[in-house]
């Protein structure tokens, strides 16, 4: 309108257009080729209210149910999502004499703008990252336009602010007809944050796109829990301290939380682990049963105690199913996997409503259906399952499933879906009898006298897995006769075993009628069991090891069912339980196998849900809790559980010290978490353990004599598109069994290899996994020596990254572990 505008690049954020009494603000400006393109007030709210494509999945799904009309054809529609791209429309079609039709079509999506983003699948806090889009340009005519980026919180969807993460958030572009551009913005990850949902929408003229997405942010710090476990008998007063927490030895240590749970049932402290089971993220065998078993006691406690239902009916909110997280599953997977702790940061109420909602009957079933189904998948013909899917039948991992089949039977668990087990164990259980028929021979063979044949670990598991069966499944005349053998070997060898074949021995003799026996090896256990107010009844000599059968959590689980099946002893198991639960983390126990056990173990005597409330006093510090602290907690203290939980802010170094005075007539059982966050940077390569780890990065350069792997340092200029290998070099000191290997990967890295498949490499087998965040690779077994693993990455985004460190562990030993060396890349 005749004003005279003057642009100065440098200054570009206080150019204002003046024209009559207001001041319109320039947003965007480019003066490329001669055009100037201003965005007013006015243009920038409707480039906000561009639509943003968000259902970026890979596959459109829809339930194949059609109806022919009255000219035999079928019209069917579905919901296509809404990535801009090439489908691929398969469809097949059979009659009543199975005669069948194929057709395959291709559909492309697209619109005259695509804004196509190349996002990382994560974020680390600390990160820099070029977050880069293309934008196409598919009609004739050349355009201009103006492209603009959001931010939101990832869980709140509240807009980041410009503090948080400074941006210019817009940006011009001119593209040519049929042609294409880039746009960059640079972000800097801040600490504060677990999720951030970006926007990127692009408008020319009449034409629009952009597309949304949400990216798990993982913290550059590590999460450290501290608990003390509870045990107060009636009448009796118990105090508890924390030292660290009174007198901090770390300047860059940070509080995250701090919990009291109480109760006077166990049971209690169970059903809080079973959540635990439902969502751990890998797919071996022994994991996909723990999600079962956890599904299976979710529905019949519900069924069975009403009062457990209407706490979970009370605390269930369908707006939950609402929050972004609980939405997007591959967000929750990995924000559960990779930090179990940021649903955490949700008040009580929030955390309350999702475990309400993991015990929905309906959601419950459909888990057991998808289980039942993995497991029917993995089972091998011959009955047997592997650890892994691809690898052999493993004999301990079907054993421990059997004997888990059998504890859902002892608790008298009934579930809607528990028929489909039968088929299940009724292979596994003819696979197992036949290898131990097929064991026994062997060792014969090699003997001079068959009478020599001694007891071993897989016999002695074997007879109590299959001890739970002797009347609903069985066996061949042979197979009975060798379990003679070995019954006989069991009543003269059992002094000489280990504590965790004792108890398997002892339940053995007494299931095959021999209680006498049974008790003489309970009696001699109690004669060398440690007891005390500290620790409750255990003993010295239950420690762990890498091997299946040295695991002090199952030890102690096991012992706990044999003095309650034999001995009935309730004053002893109430002590055996008190050191199983000292050993409690703040949801769970170590490892799965090792919660699955656990939560058997304190089931076994049921559930009389008695109120603690009035007859406890709490004091944290030198103050009782107060009672506002209480109010949301009383429908679980009617049950006989309370939970109370302090967040950041009102953590002190007077709650170090936690005492509870118990004025009931009932034991009381719990404990007290701390947990604090510490520096990753600050991780350096474990000292001397049984498992060395190290991790060293290469690019893969091509010479005019062939490809050679040139060693990343710090002065390396790695490019985009570059082939990054990565080597993984292991050393084990000792043959050692179920294995893990997690290497982290930096943000700013692409994998090549992303089918997860079974592998062999130099004679070993393993199971190796790409996830979003990491590389996993699963060991059966891992002989003792050195190994060497390498695979690539793709530099796909420019920035500096966090590198990700590697951690080895024995999965049903955590406790055996290292980890390499942490640093970062830079890709330019």
């Amino acid at each position: 309108n005749d004003d005279i505008v003057t642009l100065y690049p440098n200054n570009i954020e206080d150019v204002s257009i003046l024209k009559g009494d207001d001041a319109v603000k320039l947003y965007g400006v480019n003066a490329k080729n001669g055009v100037v393109l201003i965005t007013t007030k006015n243009g920038m709210q409707e480039l906000m209210q561009v639509e943003t494509r968000n259902d970026l999945k890979e596959t459109a799904f829809f339930f194949p149910h059609l109806n022919t009309n009255k000219n035999g054809e079928l019209k069917f529609s579905f919901d296509s999502p809404e990535a801009l791209t090439k489908w691929r429309l398969m469809l097949m079609a059979h009659n009543k004499e199975m005669e069948i039709g194929f057709i395959e079509k291709t559909v492309l999506t697209q619109k005259n703008i695509n804004i196509i983003p190349n996002p990382p699948r994560f974020l680390r806090a600390g990160d820099s990252i070029q977050l880069s889009t293309k934008i196409s340009n598919l009609t004739k005519e050349n355009l201009s336009g103006v492209a603009l980026l959001q931010l939101f919180d990832g869980l709140t969807m509240e807009p980041i602010s410009d503090d948080l993460i400074p941006i210019i958030s817009q940006k011009n572009f001119t593209i040519s007809a049929k042609g294409n551009t880039s746009l960059s913005w640079d972000l800097k990850i801040p600490e504060n944050l677990q999720a951030v949902q970006y926007k990127i929408v692009a408008k020319a003229g009449e034409h629009s796109d952009g597309e949304s997405n949400t990216l798990p942010i993982l913290p550059n710090r590590i999460l450290v829990t501290e608990s003390k476990s509870l045990w107060v008998p009636a009448g009796t007063v118990k105090e508890v301290r924390f030292e660290e927490l009174r007198k901090p030895i770390s300047s860059s240590q940070k509080n995250h939380k701090f919990t009291l749970e109480y109760t006077s049932n166990p049971a209690w402290l169970a059903i809080k682990s079973l959540p635990y089971l439902m969502e751990f993220p890998y797919e071996c065998a022994e994991q996909t049963f723990s999600r079962l078993f956890a599904n299976a006691l979710a529905e019949d406690i519900i069924l069975k105690n009403p009062k457990i239902e209407s706490v979970f009916n009370s605390w269930q909110n369908d707006d939950l199913a609402d929050s972004p997280l609980e939405k997007n599953e591959e967000l929750k997977s990995i924000l559960i996997s990779e930090t179990p702790w940021v649903r955490d940061l949700q008040n009580d109420k929030a955390n309350k409503e999702r475990l309400a909602n993991l015990f929905d009957k309906e959601k419950i079933r459909a888990q057991q259906l998808q289980a039942f189904s993995k497991l029917s998948e993995l089972q091998k013909p011959s009955g047997g399952l592997p650890w892994f899917s691809g690898g052999t039948e493993n004999r301990f991992i079907t054993q421990h499933i059997v004997a888990g089949i059998g504890h859902l039977n002892k608790l008298n668990i009934e579930f809607e879906n528990d028929y489909k087990l039968k088929s299940i164990l009724a292979k596994a259980l003819k696979y197992l009898d036949a290898e131990f028929v097929k064991q026994y021979d062997k060792t014969v063979v090699n003997l001079k006298d068959s009478t020599d044949v001694s007891l071993n670990n897989f016999a002695i598991h074997y007879l109590y897995a299959r001890s739970f069966f002797l009347d609903s499944h069985s066996f061949s005349e042979k197979c009975k006769s060798v379990w003679d053998i070995y019954l006989e070997i069991c009543k003269t060898d059992w002094i000489t075993e280990r504590l965790y074949h004792k108890g398997m021995i002892a339940l053995i003799l007494h299931r095959f009628g021999d209680t006498k026996n049974a008790k003489a090896i309970l009696e001699g256990l109690t004669e060398q069991a440690i007891q005390n107010a500290e620790s409750g009844m255990y003993w010295k000599e239950n420690r762990n090891s890498w091997y299946w059968y040295q695991s002090s959590i199952e030890t102690q689980a096991l012992l706990i069912e044999a003095y309650t099946e034999i001995a009935k002893e309730t004053k002893k198991v109430e002590q055996l339980k008190h050191w199983l639960l000292k050993k409690k983390q703040t949801t769970n126990w170590p490892t799965t196998k090792a919660t699955t056990e656990a939560i058997y173990a304190l089931l076994m005597q049921g559930s009389d849900w008695l109120s603690v409330s009035e007859n406890t006093i709490i004091s944290v510090g030198s103050e009782k809790i107060k009672t506002k602290k209480l109010e949301a907690t009383q429908k679980e203290a009617e049950t006989g559980y309370l939970k109370v939980n302090w967040n950041e802010e009102e953590i002190d170094s007077k709650m170090a010290t936690v005492q509870v005075k118990n004025k009931s007539d009932v034991t009381g059982f719990g404990g007290v978490y701390w947990q604090y966050f510490e520096d990753i940077d600050k991780v350096q390569s474990s000292g001397d353990t049984p498992l060395q780890i190290k991790k060293t990065f290469f690019i893969k350069k091509t010479f005019d004599d062939g490809e050679k792997l040139v060693a990343i340092t710090p002065q390396s200029n790695i490019r985009i598109g570059d082939l990054i290998t990565v080597r993984l070099e292991i050393s084990s000191k000792n043959d050692m069994e179920f294995v893990h290997l997690k290497d982290l990967r930096a943000a700013g890295l692409e994998p090549v290899d992303v089918l997860s498949k079974y592998k062999w490499q130099d004679g070993l087998g393993y199971y190796q996994s790409t996830k979003d965040v990491a590389t996993h690779f699963f060991f059966d077994d891992l002989p003792k020596g050195k190994y060497i693993f390498e695979y690539d990455l793709r530099a796909n985004n420019v920035g500096d990254f966090s590198a990700g460190i590697s951690t080895i562990q024995s999965m049903y030993a955590p406790e055996f572990n290292s980890n390499s060396k942490g640093g970062r890349l830079l890709i330019k």
